[in-house]
């Protein structure tokens, strides 16, 4: 699976809004808005109507929007209307100190200048890295990633089985000694394993062979179905395992995996298309390493 990805944060972005809100950027746009037609004017205030002022700067939904892509998680759980209250406090807030870093000429320092264009470097990448995403996910590339994956599953088993957990092997040794002379295992299962799974018997439901400790899994894919092993040992302890199944594995539908297909398209576009890049742009390492 890729790896790589380029979460979409929205901080700068909505201080360059806010920004350019607060000079006399807000003339060029209210003239734009203003040379509009009316209809035009009243169907874009519809869409993202204006929430509130601060000092005469507008809030805007969007504004809101981009907000809680900044802070996401750190907004403490609440309703929607005291959420979207804490969201206008927010972005109030933004503004007053944006206002108050403009009176201290901030925004001349070398400082705040090296961080703006790195900002604006970062916003460019992740709109342009979004755009690529976006283009990429069409029904033919994601069914060509299902049926690149179908092809490698179709000849992979897997098995179902149960276990008993224990954590010394005379305790393993006694209970194999029990479903020998008849005992129910997941009966077994319940009473003494030790394992998370015991109240359902042990059932650890069908798994392929990499998703098991490599102990486990080569005793289980050995045994066949109805068959029980004798004491196996790995990190976790001992186990008795019974396996009640085995087949070819079961491809899940496209619609179940399609959110899944979804990220992995959009994530591969984005890689290979910063891999792209890297490939016909110039990189100087002159820090004595190589790229």
């Amino acid at each position: 699976m890729i790896s790589l990805s380029f979460p979409l944060h929205a901080l700068w972005a909505s201080r360059c809004r806010t920004g350019l809100r607060m000079t006399s950027a807000i003339a060029l746009l209210a003239g734009v808005c203003l040379a509009c037609p009316l209809p035009t004017r009243a169907l874009a205030q519809a869409a993202d109507p204006v929430l509130a002022r601060v000092n005469g700067v507008e809030i805007h939904q969007s504004d809101l929007a981009l907000a809680e892509e900044d802070i996401g998680s750190n907004i403490p759980a609440q309703t929607a209307e005291a959420k979207r209250d804490y969201l206008i406090n927010y972005v109030a807030d933004m503004i007053l100190v944006a206002k108050a870093a403009e009176a201290k000429k901030i925004p001349d320092t070398d400082d705040f200048k090296q961080r703006l264009a790195f900002a604006r470097n970062k916003v460019l990448m992740e709109i342009l890295l979004q755009s690529e995403a976006k283009n990429a996910v069409t029904d033919q590339a994601m069914h060509k990633v299902y049926d690149d994956a179908a092809r490698q599953m179709s000849d992979e088993m897997e098995v179902r089985a149960r276990h008993i957990l224990v954590e010394k092997e005379d305790e393993a040794k006694a209970i194999v000694a029990e479903l020998k002379k008849g005992a129910d295992f997941a009966e077994l299962a319940k009473q003494k394993s030790k394992d998370p799974g015991a109240a359902e018997g042990g059932d650890l439901g069908y798994f392929t062979k990499d998703q098991m400790v490599p102990e486990f899994s080569e005793v289980a894919f050995k045994l066949e179905k109805g068959q029980i092993s004798d004491p196996v040992h790995t990190q976790f302890g001992w186990h008795i395992i019974k396996v009640e199944d085995k087949r070819k594995r079961q491809l899940p539908e496209f619609d179940k995996v399609r959110d899944q297909i979804e990220t992995f398209v959009q994530r591969k576009a984005q890689v290979d298309y910063v891999t792209k890049l890297r490939a016909e742009g110039k990189i100087e390492r002159l820090d004595g390493q190589q790229k």
